[in-house]
């Protein structure tokens, strides 16, 4: 048996890492049934998930309820085959030989779930593009 190659890592940036980042994380952990390391993480991280994208990701059967937001840290960004940043602008570091997204989406604090509904939408189509670049089938 030929030893497996090593999973790809993603990590998911975003100002509060408590919208964007946390459902595109649970996006892609869900769709990528464990092919794939998520990580995500904020550069001024909230002290909670906001519940609207709680709320958004609960519709379309995904529980991330249990989620906090973390900080950004250099080796979160040193150990990931692909950084994608979601409005964080400057505040990533950058190295080379890392893969870099920047993925321009509405930012979902302070909205209602109606609102958080769309963004979410944009995110799982995203995450199935980026699982389809990694040459990982989506499980769902």
């Amino acid at each position: 048996m030929s030893p497996a190659a090593p999973r790809p890592s993603v990590l998911f940036v975003c100002v509060h890492n408590a919208g964007r980042s946390q459902m595109a994380a649970a996006f892609l952990t869900h769709l990528a049934d464990d092919q794939v390391e998520v990580r995500s993480a904020g550069s001024a991280p909230a002290d909670s998930v906001n519940p609207a994208a709680v709320a958004a990701m609960a519709e379309a059967g995904i529980d991330i309820t249990a989620e906090t937001p973390k900080i950004l840290t250099t080796e979160a960004v040193q150990a990931s085959d692909v950084v994608i940043t979601m409005g964080c602008g400057d505040t990533c570091p950058v190295f080379p030989g890392k893969r870099y997204l920047d993925w321009q989406l509405d930012d979902p604090a302070g909205q209602g779930v109606d609102a958080v509904r769309p963004i979410r939408d944009e995110i799982e189509q995203r995450v199935r593009g980026l699982l389809a670049e990694l040459g990982i089938p989506a499980t769902a």
